[in-house]
């Protein structure tokens, strides 16, 4: 559901939106209002569920890239804002640098030869972290990113992956659809949670992140 359009808004009560289950959607990169938007169903990545594939753990194996944590926040935001169609504008671009900049919007970085080739981006509140976009501009990248991310919540003691929508990507991945009445109750039941989204390691190794997702797919 799609409200009227808004004056400008703070990071904090982007934060507060957040915690009502309703995020912030503009039309293009280009338009001037941003919208609340609530849809009547929901998207989760189950953090007991998630599915990763033989050809993504041959992968995970080959250790051809490197993932790092916070280190080009505004650079995943640009890249997963740089398609034909997006609904990530500027004003949006500066909410979420300023919740970075207060500890809240997390990026996960994916690496191949120096470059950054993958990632994705959040915001952590209480045991819910809400999934906002990912990038992939090689095999497999955001792919990747979303293993380092699943890991990093479990171990977090996180019991909520927000993804909004399910595309046809999350869904192989293990995303699921739930009622927007589902989605309040485990989003009102995460927010008390004492979730620490730096409880592992910034530099997690690839065999060890395939480990503990493999216990769990």
């Amino acid at each position: 559901m799609r409200d009227e359009p808004h004056p400008p808004i703070s990071a904090r009560l982007l934060l507060e939106a957040y915690a009502s289950g309703i995020f912030p959607m503009a039309d293009s990169a280009t338009s001037s209002e941003i919208f609340w938007v609530d849809p009547k169903t929901r998207g989760i990545v189950p953090l007991d569920g998630l599915h990763v594939s033989k050809s993504l753990r041959k992968r995970l194996k080959k250790k051809d890239f490197h993932v790092t944590v916070n280190r080009r926040f505004i650079d995943v935001v640009r890249a997963c804002a740089d398609r034909k169609e997006t609904w990530i504008n500027a004003e949006i671009l500066c909410l979420y640098q300023d919740l970075h900049r207060s500890g809240y919007a997390h990026s996960v970085e994916v690496w191949m030869d120096e470059a950054l080739v993958g990632g994705l981006y959040g915001v952590a509140l209480g045991g819910a972290f809400f999934g906002e976009s990912m990038f992939s501009q090689r095999s497999d990248a955001s792919k990747i990113a979303l293993v380092y991310l699943v890991a990093r919540l479990r171990v977090g003691g996180f019991t909520l992956l927000d993804t909004q929508f399910v595309t046809e990507h999350l869904e192989r991945m293990g995303a699921v659809e739930i009622s927007g009445a589902e989605y309040h109750r485990r989003l009102e039941a995460a927010l008390g949670c004492p979730a620490d989204f730096w409880r592992q390691p910034v530099c997690q190794d690839p065999q060890s992140t395939l480990q503990l997702i493999t216990q769990m797919s």
